[in-house]
């Protein structure tokens, strides 16, 4: 049982600009952005981490970096991670975009939304989905089922992982917020995800280490009544 630590990047240039930044080039942390990620850090500090991968862009891999310093660890970038390609949306500023009749099927039905010469929303959960269950596999196989990563991605990205791990609906995603630089986390089992925390933006994360095998129940197992907690 891998288990993902999902990680939104900091706060971006674009954020503060009120810009739809997408996959445009070029945007960075701002002071802000840099300070949660170092925060993010720290809260990680006292996991063993079986690998560390991000999204291409920019603002990841600068959310990445204080969490990869001082380990031994190279930083994985992979393509499914990446941003949603929002097409001719792209670069706008978010008060022209909420004029758009699209805008209201992104907040209301967004399985039937597919970007202006950009990318469908299903298509964009089900690359996350598939990128994010092949690493955890690979690392389970790697590392064993006590492996423990961390994937830093965008908030679209993390909201339809989450979504998939919770049985929802493409079109209740929506009803799920994940903030700059907060951690959500998901376990994998033969049996079901299950989601260990979500949107989280403090706290320490030293519970999610190995730890001998509960007397609860089997670990894929859902424990009636609640069990003994972490």
């Amino acid at each position: 049982m891998a288990t993902v630590i999902l990680l939104r990047h900091g706060r971006s240039t674009a954020n503060t600009g009120g810009v739809l930044a997408g996959r445009s080039p070029g945007v960075h942390l701002d002071e802000v952005g840099a300070a949660q990620a170092d925060s993010a850090a720290e809260r990680l500090a006292a996991l063993r981490l079986s690998a560390v991968v991000s999204s291409p862009m920019e603002r990841c891999q600068q959310t990445a970096a204080p969490v990869l310093a001082g380990r031994e660890l190279p930083l994985r970038i992979e393509e499914g991670l990446t941003e949603c390609d929002y097409g001719t949306w792209t670069g706008r500023p978010i008060k022209e975009l909420v004029k758009e009749p699209l805008w209201g099927t992104v907040q209301q039905h967004p399985a039937a939304v597919t970007f202006p010469e950009g990318e469908s929303m299903p298509a964009l959960a089900a690359r996350a989905v598939a990128t994010v269950r092949r690493i955890d596999a690979e690392l389970e196989a790697a590392d064993g089922a006590s492996a423990v990563w961390v994937a830093v991605s965008h908030g679209d990205v993390i909201k339809a992982l989450l979504a998939d791990a919770l049985g929802m609906h493409l079109d209740l995603f929506q009803r799920l917020h994940v903030d700059p630089a907060s951690i959500s986390v998901i376990r994998y089992t033969a049996h079901r995800p299950f989601v260990l925390a979500s949107n989280t933006a403090a706290g320490e994360l030293s519970w999610l280490a190995p730890k001998e095998a509960s007397a609860d129940a089997p670990a894929t197992d859902a424990v009636v009544g609640g069990g003994s907690g972490h």
